[in-house]
């Protein structure tokens, strides 16, 4: 089978408007995506969608693949209307990367592109520990609950599970709670199932696009990671990857 990713970018985010742009390490964030989604070994190309010209002049302006769409209230909805389209139709599976995660493991995309490759589910998504017990209450971090073999029961902003008797202490939180990382792998076909499906209640009441895929009846695959990695939300977010990353690049001892 031949593998795809497509990594949706749009300019006005409601929370960091220009954020594909920003540039403080010499590249653009939606440069750094597309460096680590091309080391993925499973996937034959990769393409930038996106209704900004300025967003498609950056990708074009580093050698990148785009292709502009019309205005789409959600990701998913953006990489149906490329994958509608002919050149792209022999995909068989294809990977939605967020735009804003330059530090994706391209390990992990591979795997993802295997499990679905293996038609299991049509649909697959990783989890990973909290690091902090803290955020497992946060409502911008989603959690996922699984059955024993490994696939999705639900999605929620929500704390899930519910401790009703206060049974887990504190040390064993972290083992228990899972934080959904927002990275899919597709069937093509069901990709575009899904994007023609009309929005259900659960999905507009946690807005999580994924809850219509199981209020569908699909099968959602989650595999493991041992981390999650760290997505640009705020400007501070983009401030401490654009320190790891010069940290990352400094000579040793300083000098």
């Amino acid at each position: 089978m031949a593998a795809i990713i497509v990594i949706p970018a749009r300019y006005a985010s409601t929370r960091y408007p220009g954020k594909p742009l920003l540039n403080q390490t010499g590249k653009t964030l939606i440069e750094h995506v597309v460096e680590q989604a091309r080391k993925a070994i499973a996937a034959a190309r990769v393409v930038v969608a996106t209704d900004d010209a300025r967003i498609a002049d950056a990708v074009r302006g580093f050698s990148g693949e785009v292709v502009m769409t019309g205005a789409h209230a959600s990701g998913t909805d953006r990489i149906a209307e490329v994958m509608r389209r002919p050149e792209y139709s022999h995909y068989a599976v294809v990977v939605n990367v967020q735009g804003d995660e330059p530090e994706i493991e391209p390990e992990l995309i591979d795997r993802l592109i295997h499990v679905a490759e293996a038609g299991a589910a049509p649909m697959v998504t990783a989890a990973a520990p909290f690091t902090q017990v803290q955020d497992i209450a946060n409502p911008a971090m989603v959690k996922v609950v699984t059955d024993q073999r490994h696939l999705a029961l639900y999605f929620s902003r929500s704390v899930i599970p519910h401790d009703r008797d206060g049974l887990i202490n504190s040390a064993r939180l972290l083992a228990i709670y899972r934080k959904h990382m927002g990275i899919y792998a597709y069937n093509r076909d069901f990709l575009l199932t899904l994007a023609a499906a009309p929005p259900c209640t659960l999905e507009q009441l946690e807005q999580l696009e994924q809850l219509r895929a199981l209020y569908l009846g699909a099968k959602i695959a989650v595999e493991d990671a041992a981390t999650a990695p760290h997505g640009i939300d705020t400007p501070h977010d983009y401030l401490e990857f654009v320190a790891r990353w010069r940290g990352m690049r400094a000579p040793p001892g300083g000098g």
